[in-house]
């Protein structure tokens, strides 16, 4: 296998982390709004927690983007 054909096999791989991340952050905002709409009291405690969750897993889409984008430029 030639090396750029492994560095595009290796950002796809790398990629593919995205969608996990696109499945956690709908579900953060679904039990978000669930969680709001059953208690609106309690929206300042689960509203800080929600984006908390949503920040964190934002961060693991911009390691997998790193990721991709050093195989792909770099090596």
């Amino acid at each position: 296998m030639e090396a750029e054909a492994a560095k595009l096999i290796g950002a796809g791989i790398a990629v593919i982390a995205l969608a996990g991340v696109g499945v956690g952050i709908g579900n953060i905002f679904a039990s978000l709004i669930s969680s709001i709409a059953r208690n609106p009291a309690a929206r300042d405690e689960v509203f800080g927690i929600g984006i908390l969750g949503f920040a964190l897993t934002e961060a693991i889409a911009l390691f997998a983007l790193v990721i991709a984008l050093l195989l792909l430029f770099v090596f």
